[in-house]
């Protein structure tokens, strides 16, 4: 008689298929920037974050996290948010200011490594309300957004002001990785658990909104992640670290 394996056991693939399938994507969005093919890249490498985001979720929700699938995970977003647009950048754009342009394309993998290597080390004791640098996928998302945004760019802009803007937001993008920059992490669930039936018409406003004009706003919205790290760490924490230090110098008087 065949015994059934328990669901824990039974499931266990799904959330490293998920990973693989992350990975595939970027390989096959690699392929595309070879061919020329850029804003197939850069479609890819949206369509990578989605499964990214997807792995570690479904990991959580059955039960089969582990070691195995952390490391698998890295691995992946070296390849799909590192490997990829940093090739992706320097095939379509980058390459024009010689060797200028193939370093800063491998800052921004090495960047990422390194930003990957950090979190793995620091992920049992950080925050889970933000991110310390910028996270190596959405860092992937705003080149991949920025390829697809350039079908708006005029003409007359295209090979004067867009390769310099490009060549300066790979850096950026780079330094913001290995930073101590904080960024929201949109982990925390108790606002969403408290109101859920505003965050639901504001999560359908904003994805009409996106699909109405995706290559525009969906960089956009990856710019606006870019610009949220300084604004978070540098009003938001530091007023609450002033608070901090005021309450605890209050309560030492008293």
């Amino acid at each position: 008689m065949e015994t059934k394996l328990p669901r824990h056991k039974s499931v266990y693939l799904l959330p490293n298929l998920l990973t693989t399938a992350s990975l595939f994507l970027g390989f096959l969005g690699l392929t595309w920037a070879i061919k020329g093919d850029y804003a197939a890249c850069a479609l890819c490498i949206l369509a990578s974050c989605v499964f990214d985001g997807l792995d570690g979720k479904v990991a959580r929700i059955t039960g089969t996290t582990s070691e195995f699938g952390v490391q698998l995970d890295s691995l992946a977003d070296l390849v799909a948010f590192g490997v990829v647009p940093a090739t992706m950048a320097y095939l379509w754009i980058l390459n024009d200011f010689g060797r200028l342009g193939l370093m800063a394309a491998f800052l921004f993998m090495a960047c990422g490594a390194l930003r990957l290597a950090r979190f793995n080390v620091q992920a049992a004791t950080s925050s889970k309300k933000h991110f310390v640098g910028l996270p190596i996928p959405a860092a992937a998302c705003t080149l991949a957004t920025l390829v697809l945004f350039t079908e708006y760019v005029p003409a007359r802009y295209m090979h004067t002001v867009l390769p310099i803007c490009t060549l300066v937001l790979v850096y950026v993008l780079s330094f913001f990785m290995v930073s101590t920059i904080r960024f929201y992490s949109f982990k925390e669930i108790s606002a969403f658990k408290a109101h859920p039936f505003s965050w639901m018409v504001t999560a359908i406003l904003v994805f009409s909104l996106v699909a109405s004009r995706p290559k525009v706003l969906g960089f956009v919205i990856f710019l606006g992640y870019l610009f949220s790290g300084p604004i978070y760490t540098l009003f938001l924490l530091s007023r609450r670290s002033k608070r901090l230090l005021r309450d605890k110098s209050g309560e030492e008087l008293n």
